[in-house]
């Protein structure tokens, strides 16, 4: 059989070979030397952090709006999704909610709420 694409960074997997956590039958499972770690510093999670803090967010679009591709908004995070974030203005109370993949950066008035730097194991 002939492959058209093999991932470069992934191992081949051949029969009678198992993967990680794998159990073949008859096999007690053993504990699990290496600690995982969870990734928290996800932009969505640090916009959760902040929620009502004021700052300026930057976001950058394909086509122009009204002759310019960027908007600043001055205002507050009220929400934040995975591929989402709803802004608050402050000066008009004005909504907006913007896909995430627009998103280029944020400057914040105060100082920003952040994950501990030690990695925590995962449950």
């Amino acid at each position: 059989m002939t492959y058209y694409w093999t991932p470069q960074n992934v191992p081949q997997q051949f029969p009678g070979q198992q993967f990680p956590g794998q159990q073949m039958p008859g096999q007690q499972m053993q504990p699990q030397t290496v600690a995982q770690f969870r990734e928290e510093s996800y932009i969505e999670n640090i916009f959760r952090l902040n929620r009502g803090k004021p700052g300026t967010f930057y976001f950058s679009f394909d086509q122009p709006v009204d002759g310019s591709n960027t908007k600043g908004v001055r205002g507050v995070v009220e929400a934040a999704g995975r591929d989402h974030v709803i802004l608050r203005e402050l000066r008009t109370n004005h909504r907006f909610l913007f896909p995430m993949i627009y998103f280029d950066y944020a400057e914040f008035d105060e100082e920003l709420a952040y994950f501990n730097q030690q990695p925590q194991p995962r449950p």
